[in-house]
Order: C-alpha cells, then structure tokens, then sequence
C-alpha cells in the first residue's frame, strides 16, 4: 500500500511528458523510427539520475534502461522489470499537446475548447461512468493526448521514485526499460535483453482500472506489390492494365460485413488495409492481419490472398508480389507457462482495493513480442481511453493507482520468492 501522505509525482510528470512530441513514423528506415522521441528518453534518464539511478542511460536505438537495486536481503527474487513506450501514434497528431484537467468530473460532455466539434460524451465512453468525481485528463481538440503511453511512463517514473523514498519497502531488483517505436510495430526490434537482465516483465500501457491483459492478437502485415501494364491513355485500349485499378478493385472485394475492424469484437479477427500508393504502372497496399489463433491468422492471409489472385484473372499481363511480415504473436502461450506473472499482479492489482479484470486486448503491445523472446511479459492498466484519437481521455485517479499496483507488485515478488 502507498502511504496515506505520500504526493503522487504522476500527474505532474504526465502532464509535462505530453507535451514532448513522441510521434512514432512507420514509414521511417531508421531506429528510433524519429529521433525526436529521444527529445523524451533524454529527460527520463536525467530525471532517473536524478532521484539516484546511478546506471540510468539512453542508447543509440532510443531504448533506455535502468535499474533500482534491491532492498530485500533475499537473494532468489527473480529480476523483474516494468516497461513503456515513449512513443505515440502516428495517427494522430502528438505535436503541440495542450493538457487540460477537468477537475472534479460530473458527467456532463467535455467539450474540447481548441476544435468544439470535438465533444468527449459518457455514451460515446462508457467507462466515463466510473470517473464521476475524478480529475479527467485530456487534450485541447487538435491533438491526441498521449496517455497512450505516456500515462504508463509517469507511473513507471513515480512509482520509482515512490520506492526509492521508502528504502524500507523490501523488494528484489527491478530494471526499467521505456522503448521506442511500439505504434509502429517496432518496439523491441534492438531491444538488449541480456544488458536489461529480468527473468520478467509488465509493460503498463493497459486501458480499464484494475485491467490485466494476459492475451493479444497474433498479429502479421501483408505488403503488396501491382506491377500493371502502362501505356499512353490515347492508345491504350486493350493494352493498358491500370495498377491502381487493380489496388481498387481488391479494396472492393474485401467483404463489407464482416473482417474488419469496424464490424469485429471480442475473440474475431479481422483484414485491415492501411496504406495505399500508386501510379499506372506500379501500386502498393498494406494490410494488417489480426486473430487470437495462428491458425485464424494464416486464414485470412489465404483470403486475402485469394482475392488477390481472382482479382488478377480479369488483368493477365499484371503480377502481384503477395509478401507476408510477421508482426507479433498471442503472449498467452507463453504467459501459461508462467502462471505466478499473471496471478502476482492480479494479487497486486487487489490489494489496491481495486477490483482486478483478466482479460484479453484486441491488439498488442510491446510485451507480445518480449513474452516471445524470452521475458514473459503481461499488460497492466495504465488508465489510457480512446487512444490514436483526438478525444483521448485519462484520470489523476486511475493513474495513482497504476502507481499503487507496481509497488505493491514489486513488494509481492519479494515475498512469494
């Protein structure tokens, strides 16, 4: 439990992050994908270094790492680390963030004062309904916010710095790891696990209070290539075979009720077109591929696939080049192996006084890729809602919590070990 006088750190620290513009490019060569995410790394080491993180550093990739030693004179208490993301999504603005606290929430609509038409309502946000008398956080109407996931990076922040002013909470060592580029499915690309050295893991980007996500899609990206057939539009009958054309007509051929993200919920999958570019000549279009089973997930990739081919009938001098990328797999298979990770932080999530939530999550987060490369990793609860969106929303309350769950996490571990 956090003491009853203890000044949470956290929504300072979020308020000051947001305004630090992360924004993650997916069409960058590079690593970090856009250096200005360092421009946030750089004050959360010297902040780190600060409170006294003596190893507290920034990498060339924009990773950084950390490390609060131990307080338990145990010596078999697994190395266990927390983990955000510094950076947000590119589809929305992150530049120019102005937070606004709404303090004392009512229930009636925020309207955003920089864009009226952005009107944040209860019946559009449905988890509003429990924030009634809580401080609610968000932007001015022009941008996302950035509690996605920059809410997890102020509680990681505060609850260390809780930690570290209560020497006398005994706790094994705990490594801090904030990466880059997870918007853009890239977030554990040149990740150091041997110099991070935990035996575990959490990454705090979760929505719901008292939420702990044991379960993701399984997630691939589907690229394609049209070469078609140019000529000059004067002579071209019979001849030409338009590559935006054909991009066209495989968009049409996607079903309209169902696989895809605006008609699926729960445990369905789905095919999701993202990109598009082209000329006569050449096109490319990208899809993200998303289920909870593999086997779900090669489904939809010979659906799309088929598509592609009977597309192709009606344009025979035309080639498609159909390439598949592996993007992250369901951490669930991993995790079940593991079982005391999950049942040590529902254990921390109810002694907060919180009513704890297993659940699965419609997408992935860097810990999908880590359970996979050998640091089993759940979601925790950071409060964010309505993330890559204007109208993103998170409370002082709800973050304050996210903070009493680490500690109390950190605390469980040592003594279950």
């Amino acid at each position: 439990m956090i003491s009853a006088n203890y000044n949470f750190t956290v929504t300072d620290r979020f308020l000051r992050y947001v305004q630090v513009n992360t924004q993650s490019d997916p069409h960058s060569k590079t690593s970090p994908s856009t250096e200005k995410q360092k421009d946030l790394s750089r004050i959360l080491v010297q902040e780190l270094l600060e409170m006294g993180i003596t190893d507290a550093e920034l990498d060339a990739f924009g990773y950084v790492y950390a490390t609060l030693p131990a307080t338990s004179g145990k010596t078999n208490i697994p190395v266990i680390c927390f983990c955000s993301h510094v950076d947000t999504s590119p589809d929305c603005s992150g530049a120019g963030v102005k937070p606004l606290v709404h303090k004392n929430y009512d229930g009636s609509d925020v309207i955003l004062p920089d864009d009226p038409t952005q009107v944040i309502r209860q019946k559009d946000h449905p988890d509003l309904a429990a924030q009634i008398g809580n401080d609610l956080i968000t932007a001015s109407g022009t941008t996302l916010l950035g509690a996605d996931n920059k809410a997890g990076v102020a509680e990681i922040m505060d609850a260390v710095h809780y930690l570290i002013t209560h020497p006398e909470i005994e706790h094994g060592v705990i490594k801090i790891l904030f990466t880059p580029d997870e918007e853009v499915g890239r977030g554990t690309e040149h990740v150091n696990l041997a110099k991070l050295g935990a035996h575990f893991g959490y990454t705090i980007d979760g929505e719901t209070l008292g939420s702990l996500e044991d379960e993701t899609f399984s997630a691939d990206a589907v690229h394609l290539r049209i070469q078609g057939v140019s000529q000059h539009p004067g002579f071209a009958k019979g001849r030409m075979e338009s590559a935006i054309k054909i991009a066209g007509d495989i968009l049409a051929a996607l079903p309209k009720d169902r696989l895809s993200p605006e008609t699926t919920e729960a445990m369905e999958g789905f095919v999701h077109p993202t990109f598009m570019n082209g000329t006569v000549e050449e096109a490319e279009l990208e899809f993200i591929i998303r289920d909870f089973s593999e086997a779900g997930l090669h489904e939809k990739e010979a659906f799309l696939k088929e598509i592609t081919n009977q597309v192709l009938t009606h344009y025979p001098n035309s080639s498609i080049d159909f390439k598949v990328m592996e993007q992250y797999r369901n951490m669930k298979e991993v995790l079940d192996q593991h079982p005391q990770v999950a049942q040590y932080a529902l254990e921390a999530i109810e002694r907060s006084g919180i009513v704890a939530k297993q659940m699965s999550i419609r997408g992935g987060t860097d810990g999908s890729r880590l359970s996979f490369m050998g640091l089993p990793c759940p979601n925790i609860f950071a409060g964010e809602h309505a993330f890559h969106s204007r109208q993103e929303w998170v409370t002082r309350q709800d973050m304050e919590k996210a903070v009493e769950v680490i500690v109390n996490l950190a605390q469980i571990w040592a003594e279950k070990s």
